[in-house]
């Protein structure tokens, strides 16, 4: 099995990225991942004045999948992610969701026994997801820490071990990368971070060919989710709204009309996060109600 190590990694998503690594369809291969911050907070007492803010939100790669081609659709399995025992939350004045508030910085250690969190002796469950995952756009540079139809800075909590990502591909080999991965990450991320870690994810890949989602959609237990940004948090909802119908369109045979009313009945909308650069949201259909061919363009 191919590993990359963390050293392998970009802090955008370019189409004139070089290949770290080359894989077939249906091998698995491991990224190692920094955490958000790139490893560079040694410890609570560290002020986050001296963090070289060119160094966070690294992803490891890009990887080059064999046979991907411009209109294809990239399938990512996340067989496994693998977390240590203690991570990282912190709050930055200026950011998140209270960005107007007044408060100050705070970098707080956070440990992770048996499965669980223990935030000041309260316990939750530990839910590793990645948060950083996508591929090359077609021309343009996006940073890593922006989401945007090529995947990106999603920060969805459902991007977790067992769901399967279904990315459009916009050039040749799709030039995959990943990281920024959360021990557990609540619907908003809030107060800008999650528990941040290090940490090693699993992949599978395999294509479909000729056929693309408009936005990426991850597949997760009982349904799917179309995962939509844009600055105006209302213009994210109009993006998965609109392709939501437009999926339930494709599934049903209805007209804009009905699938449009049906919306109000059978989608759900909720946000992934609100402090990224891009906010993010994603429509949740269920699975009795389409397939993946529905999303496919």
């Amino acid at each position: 099995m191919k590993t990359v190590s963390s050293d392998k990694a970009i802090y955008s998503f370019d189409p004139k990225n070089k290949p770290v690594e080359y894989v077939d369809t249906q091998e698995t291969i491991i990224l190692e991942a920094l955490d958000a911050l790139g490893g560079q907070i040694k410890s609570e007492r560290d002020t986050l004045d001296k963090i070289d803010w060119s160094r966070v939100n690294p992803a490891t790669g890009p990887i080059y999948i064999k046979g991907a081609e411009k209109g294809d659709t990239l399938i990512v399995d996340i067989l496994d992610i693998e977390i240590p025992d203690k991570g990282i939350g912190l709050v930055i004045p200026g950011y998140g969701a209270l960005a107007e508030q007044e408060y100050k910085s705070l970098i707080k250690f956070i440990d992770i026994i048996d499965g669980y969190i223990d935030y000041n002796g309260i316990r939750l469950p530990s839910r590793p997801m990645i948060g950083t995952i996508g591929v090359a756009p077609a021309k343009e540079t996006y940073p890593t820490s922006v989401p945007h139809k090529h995947g990106g800075n999603l920060d969805c909590k459902e991007v977790t071990r067992g769901a399967r990502l279904y990315l459009p591909v916009f050039t040749d080999g799709a030039l995959f990368a990943a990281g920024d991965i959360h021990a557990v990450q609540a619907d908003g991320e809030l107060c800008v971070a999650a528990v941040e870690v290090s940490g090693k994810m699993t992949f599978k890949f395999d294509l479909i060919k000729g056929r693309r989602p408009n936005w990426p959609i991850v597949e997760y237990n009982d349904h799917y989710s179309i995962l939509t940004s844009h600055e105006d948090l209302d213009k994210a909802v109009e993006y998965a709204t609109y392709e939501a119908v437009k999926t339930i369109m494709n599934s049903t045979g209805w007209s804009f009309e009905e699938a449009y009313i049906f919306s109000s009945l059978g989608i759900d909308i909720r946000i992934n996060q609100v402090v990224d650069p891009k906010k993010g949201v994603r429509a949740v259909i269920p699975k009795t109600l389409a397939t993946i061919d529905d999303f496919l363009r």
